[in-house]
């Protein structure tokens, strides 16, 4: 987590609020006896504009700066749209949370860290090559995902998104690209209305979009049953060699912005399946970014579940594997 990423101020009132990462925060701190020896906590530099530009156009680029010098001069929170707002500090803690991923990406195709989990804020998935929606200003796992392909880090990229709201963002910037497979499992119809089963990507990316779109309060056992389906299906089309995850949070039961019904547990089990998938085909690289999450305590511990797996922890505190993360 950049340090910026807490100033981000869209009014208490907003779901995406400031004590979602205080929430994560306290959470993790709480479970450091778990954790103890197993995580190590980077403090990332920021991104730049050109590292925006892997991805956005620079008129979004512009819309989302100027947004945020028009809510330092006044001192109000501004708003792009009716859901996604803007404050003095915003543009900060966007390239700070870009950075973030960029450095986490970067350090485990490196080898200085087995595996990453990133506390993005704002979140991203939804924000499109031209276009914030959703809470979200730049598209943190799509630049992460453009960067490690730019650099030559990576040749061939996953993207599995569990949020409980489509990515459509993520999908659009790689939508017709076959060297980044987008797997989306999301509640359906729900916002933002994209992620139908027949979208499946355009010239060379067509098949390299895999949406799995499932029906409000989908029992946990079930989840996992078409998760794992689709994650195999998902590994056997795109031969990755790097492994990203949007983990949204929203997917828990209670979330007043979903309506499923996973636990942490869940989750815990869900993350498991990515790493063993990673451990198969690309040597073990996996990075987690938070996306969605709007009650925070259920956020937190959905957080530390991840977390736990990552780091090789059971639910119950007992060691599965040896791992660290940043």
């Amino acid at each position: 987590m950049h340090a910026a990423a807490v100033l981000h101020d869209t009014g208490w009132g907003h779901p995406e609020h400031q004590g979602r990462l205080r929430a994560v925060a306290s959470a993790v701190k709480n479970d450091l006896v778990a954790l103890h020896g197993r995580v190590e906590q980077v403090a990332p530099g920021a991104a730049g504009e050109e590292d925006l530009r892997l991805v956005h156009t620079d008129a979004l680029i512009e819309q989302v700066s100027g947004a945020v010098r028009v809510a330092r001069e006044t001192g109000r929170v501004g708003a792009l749209d009716p859901d996604t707002r803007v404050s003095g500090a915003s543009w900060e803690a966007a390239l700070g949370t870009v950075g973030a991923g960029l450095e986490a990406a970067r350090g485990v195709a490196e080898g200085r860290f087995r595996n990453a989990f990133v506390a993005s804020r704002p979140p991203g998935h939804h924000a499109t090559p031209d276009r914030a929606m959703g809470f979200c200003l730049f598209n943190n796992i799509a630049i992460a995902a453009a960067a490690l392909r730019a650099r030559g880090l990576a040749r061939r990229v996953l993207i599995v998104d569990w949020d409980v709201h489509h990515g459509n963002g993520t999908q659009d910037a790689f939508y017709d690209d076959p060297s980044v497979f987008f797997l989306s499992l999301h509640q359906y119809p729900h916002y933002p209305g994209t992620g139908a089963a027949n979208e499946t990507g355009s010239g060379a990316g067509e098949g390299f979009t895999l949406n799995v779109p499932l029906a409000p309060a989908t029992p946990g056992r079930d989840y996992l049953q078409v998760f794992q389906m689709a994650l195999d299906t998902a590994v056997d089309r795109s031969r990755p060699d790097f492994i990203l995850v949007s983990s949204g949070f929203d997917v828990l039961r209670g979330d007043p912005l979903g309506g499923q019904l996973l636990e942490p547990e869940d989750l815990h089990e869900a993350t498991l399946r990515v790493m063993d998938a990673a451990d198969r085909c690309c040597g073990g690289r996996v990075v987690v970014f938070l996306e969605g999450g709007y009650d925070p305590e259920r956020t937190g511990a959905g957080c530390v579940a991840v977390l736990r797996a990552l780091a090789g922890v059971g639910m119950d505190g007992t060691a599965i594997d040896g791992g660290s993360e940043a």
